[in-house]
């Protein structure tokens, strides 16, 4: 069976968005360098998967979308597992972040926030 391994975004500082991932998350950079038509490229998480930030080369203004729910190829919202939702949700808020969307649900809690470059992320626990 495969696995997922990575996702790969676009961002407008990849550098920055991984230290915010590596704060609320505990993740670490597991990867940094050059990448593709003179972007460069920060790759954060785990062990055995991670986040792929990507930003193009200086001046480049990628197009922003107006609703990723209705675009297709949209990223909708990137999930995120914690063993402990209000420390993660402490964390979130304290870095600045509106939480919303909470919800208790079969199997789990969850909330959302949206970071700097309006990706949302699901934070969720099963525990």
């Amino acid at each position: 069976m495969g696995r997922l391994e990575h996702v790969n975004i676009t961002v407008a500082d990849p550098a920055a968005t991984a230290e915010m991932l590596c704060t609320l998350f505990g993740w670490r950079i597991r990867w940094q360098g050059e990448a593709i038509h003179g972007g460069r490229t920060v790759h954060v998480g785990g062990e055995g998967d991670y986040l792929a930030l990507y930003s193009g080369p200086p001046g480049h203004a990628p197009e922003e979308a107006t609703d990723s729910y209705t675009r297709r190829a949209g990223l909708n919202h990137i999930g995120v597992v914690v063993d402990d939702l209000s420390a993660a949700e402490a964390r979130v808020t304290a870095a600045g972040y509106a939480p919303h969307s909470h919800a208790d649900y079969e199997p789990g809690r969850r909330f959302y926030f949206r970071e700097e470059n309006g990706v949302e992320i699901e934070v969720v626990s099963y525990g």
